[in-house]
């Protein structure tokens, strides 16, 4: 699935479920309560999907591979703590 990931830059489209606020205001005619709250407070761990000192292709590569590797540890986290159980 890494392999996949510049595929996404094929196309100006934005990704699903990467839209910002203000779509959602165009679309709905409102934003959100819990999105307003949020958007101040959180930020993402690798904006754009970019590293500082790389293009674009290998953003999105370390992008990949750091969701990788912290869904793995959460699930390798999740199945320790339901073992004990």
């Amino acid at each position: 699935m890494l392999v996949c990931v510049p595929l996404g830059l094929l196309t100006d489209a934005e990704a699903w479920g990467e839209w910002d606020v203000q779509y959602y205001a165009d679309k709905l005619g409102f934003i959100p309560e819990g999105m307003k709250h949020f958007r101040s407070t959180l930020h993402p761990l690798l904006p754009d999907y970019s590293a500082p000192g790389t293009g674009s292709v290998t953003g999105y590569y370390i992008s990949a591979v750091v969701g990788v590797v912290l869904i793995y540890f959460l699930w390798m986290m999740i199945g320790k703590i339901l073992a004990k159980k």
